[in-house]
């Protein structure tokens, strides 16, 4: 009676050490897949951010942002020229492991006013402290959105202060029926929009 028993505990020993071994076996494939994963969406998500940054007529008056999701990037955000917004659809969609995109960024409306009132809001910027520096270069950091007279400062800056500073100043150009601060510092920020 003792060998059946002592031979049934080994025979379950041996099939649970092997069900172990095989779940063992798929966390490691398993956290592969995820790790492989997270590397795809960090390769795409740079390449997607570089081909953004460079369209031809992405300035300081648009605002661009984007999604990950598998395959399917998901573009938003504010442009001035709608050949920026289809630009960026196409330049995107030839990224590698794009398999989809979902262009939903807001053409701005054309305004007299409003291209005034961007203008004016950029030059009193350039004028306020240090903030002149977030304007250099083809690719400012700091974007001025301007629709029907409502202006947001998007983009990212180094400081809380050059944030405040900002903000501050937009409200006092005149014109404006209200000013939204969508400011990041540098380091809460991964790159253009998410």
């Amino acid at each position: 009676m003792k060998k059946i028993n002592l031979a049934a505990i080994m025979a379950a020993l041996i099939i649970g050490i092997g069900s172990l071994a095989s779940a063992n076996a798929a966390v490691r494939s398993n956290d592969a897949t995820v790790g492989q994963r997270a590397y795809n969406t960090a390769r795409i998500s740079k390449q997607v951010r570089k081909k953004l940054v460079t369209l031809p007529y992405y300035g300081v008056f648009d605002n661009l942002a984007y999604r990950i999701d598998g395959g399917t990037v998901t573009l938003y955000g504010q442009v001035v020229r709608s050949s920026t917004k289809s630009d960026a659809g196409r330049s995107v969609a030839r990224v590698e492991g794009v398999s989809r995109v979902v262009n939903n960024i807001e053409v701005l409306p054309l305004s007299s006013f409003d291209d005034s009132l961007r203008v004016r809001t950029l030059r009193a910027l350039q004028r306020a402290g240090g903030l002149h520096r977030y304007f250099m270069g083809a690719n400012p950091s700091l974007h001025i959105v301007v629709n029907r007279g409502h202006v947001t400062l998007a983009g990212v800056v180094s400081s809380n202060f050059d944030r405040q500073l900002a903000y501050m100043t937009a409200r006092q150009v005149s014109g404006s029926f209200s000013v939204s601060n969508q400011l990041r510092l540098e380091s809460e920020d991964d790159g253009i929009g998410r």
